[in-house]
């Protein structure tokens, strides 16, 4: 691998921590500089991380050190922060969504593009053995041809564990931005991309109570639907239906389901790397639990910046912008379709990111 290839993290919050316990101390990355509104966040950070250092935003990327920005900000920031390390010759990992609003996810990819630089995007997840062994599943013909599949994601609300859960509730974010990129993401992996889209979406109530943290108690409002749901046209002709809500308490489903001629696979939760796969064949009487066949084994998050830095002109990132910008595309589309009650055709188009081979923890971490 040579050097190991610098980075520089703007945003030290929540999900800061999943990222640093995989790439702090991975010999092909070393984290130069973070960055945080709370310069106590990152100063505190900087301490644990051998050779980095607390910086501004404006000095991490303009620091020669750092190759590529992990961009951890709240999504509302994460159009200018992106941009801002694009322009400085850097690119750019961000946290899901690529971006609130989809003209915002096109003025980064094409600033990219014209500077020559990479964009790449959670989720990662979609790396993991559960979604790579479901997709060489399908794409080794167990269950025959793709026809459709169900992704559900239930729960009431991010205010119950969240501490700081505001922007939730605010525009750019709800249920579908929040939470929908893990289940799109993986079924562009698993069926391909989205060529049109009908959307329904509603609002249980107009504020919400934090549960925990030093504001518990404290009402914030709902500005945004908390409930959506929609049909995806996939461009091989295969249906998808998408549920995820903030409304409702629990479900059975699974999380994600797709339906072939001769079979259905089970996929596991996409927000998590691994789980099991399962299987009914037509005619069978039980589900058969799949062997991991591909992904990255033992994969956390952060795998995809991993990936991004292996990828060359050959083979793109596998959590690449151009996925990202089309899962964007999908989500607003969906929004868009439920507040105008018609069906919207998408702008954008992507390839299948190639398979991940099955790769075992110690190859991905050394």
């Amino acid at each position: 691998m040579g050097d190991p290839h610098g980075v520089g993290i703007v945003g030290i919050g929540v999900i800061s921590r999943a990222y640093l316990d995989t790439l702090a101390s991975h010999p092909a990355v070393h984290i130069a500089a973070v960055a945080d509104l709370d310069a106590s966040r990152s100063a505190a950070a900087a301490a644990t991380i051998a050779g980095s250092e607390a910086l501004s935003v404006e000095r991490l990327l303009a620091h020669p050190d750092v190759q590529t920005v992990l961009n951890l900000t709240i999504p509302a920031a994460h159009a200018d922060i992106s941009l801002g390390a694009i322009d400085a010759g850097k690119n750019v990992y961000v946290e899901k969504p690529l971006a609130v609003a989809f003209p915002d996810g096109q003025a980064i990819i094409e600033r990219a593009t014209a500077a020559g630089v990479r964009v790449g995007c959670a989720p990662d997840t979609v790396l993991g053995t559960g979604t790579q062994t479901a997709r060489a599943a399908i794409d080794g013909g167990l269950i025959g041809r793709p026809m459709s599949a169900t992704a559900v994601m239930v729960t009431p609300g991010h205010e119950r564990w969240h501490p700081h859960p505001d922007f939730y509730y605010a525009p750019g974010g709800g249920p579908l931005l929040d939470m929908g990129p893990y289940y799109l993401s993986a079924l562009i992996h698993l069926l391909g991309p989205v060529r049109a889209v009908v959307g329904a979406a509603s609002r249980l109530r107009a504020e919400r109570v934090i549960g925990s943290g030093p504001r518990a108690g404290e009402p914030i409002p709902v500005q945004v639907d908390t409930h959506v749901t929609g049909v995806l046209e996939h461009a091989d002709g295969a249906l998808s239906t998408i549920t995820t809500s903030f409304d409702g308490v629990a479900t059975t489903a699974a999380p994600i389901e797709v339906h072939g001629e001769t079979g259905t696979i089970a996929v596991p939760d996409p927000n998590t790397f691994d789980g099991t796969v399962r299987l009914r064949a037509l005619g069978g009487t039980e589900w058969e639990a799949l062997e991991p066949r591909a992904g990255y084994a033992g994969a956390a998050r952060g795998i995809g910046l991993l990936d991004l830095i292996r990828a060359d002109r050959q083979r793109p990132p596998r959590a690449g912008g151009d996925v990202a910008l089309h899962v964007l595309d999908t989500m607003t589309a969906l929004l868009r379709s439920a507040a105008e009650g018609r069906r919207i055709e998408l702008t954008t188009a992507v390839r299948r990111p190639a398979p991940v081979p099955f790769t075992s923890t110690e190859d991905w971490t050394t």
